[in-house]
């Protein structure tokens, strides 16, 4: 199992998950031959500034802000497809935003693990799992493109400071 949920679902700096987040898409774009404008890769920046998924508006917002004047909804739809036509971001269909790939390089299950309390949103694969979801497919004779498997509950930070009677 693959899984980012010890950095997630725990306080950190986020700079060191930006600058990997950046180093993985420089090394795709370069092995892919493909050009990582700077639009694409400060969209990639605000969605790595935290572990809590991102509408395209607040990235948007967030994105105008950064350069002072308004941003055409265009730009930052066309830098998110390119993001996610690359595997650098997942979406996350229940909340219709977006969210880092911290594992863009590989084939996996895009299971999230979303806080209630908090939102931040953790992404685990299972080999068992994919094992398991394959073998359903195949039986029914069913092409899978695309998967997410989205779980709600409690991170391990909220669920320590939350107090439950005995």
């Amino acid at each position: 199992m693959i899984s980012n949920s010890r950095v997630a679902h725990h306080p950190h700096s986020h700079s060191r998950c930006i600058d990997a987040a950046l180093r993985q898409a420089k090394q795709i774009c370069k092995l892919k031959k493909l050009r990582l404008t700077s639009t694409r890769e400060l969209v990639l920046k605000i969605i790595w500034q935290g572990h809590r998924p991102l509408g395209a508006y607040q990235i948007q917002d967030i994105l105008a802000a950064i350069n002072r004047k308004s941003i055409a909804p265009p730009t930052v739809y066309r830098a998110i497809n390119f993001l996610l036509l690359h595997g650098l971001i997942h979406k996350v269909p229940s909340l219709n935003a977006f969210i880092g790939c911290p594992f863009p390089n590989s084939v996996h299950s895009n299971i999230f693990l979303i806080c209630q309390d908090c939102g931040n949103t953790a992404e685990i694969s299972d080999n068992s799992l994919n094992k398991i979801l394959r073998s359903v497919c195949d039986r029914a004779q069913f092409r899978l493109k695309t998967q997410n498997i989205e779980l709600s509950g409690t991170c391990p930070s909220c669920s320590k400071s939350t107090n439950f009677p005995d």
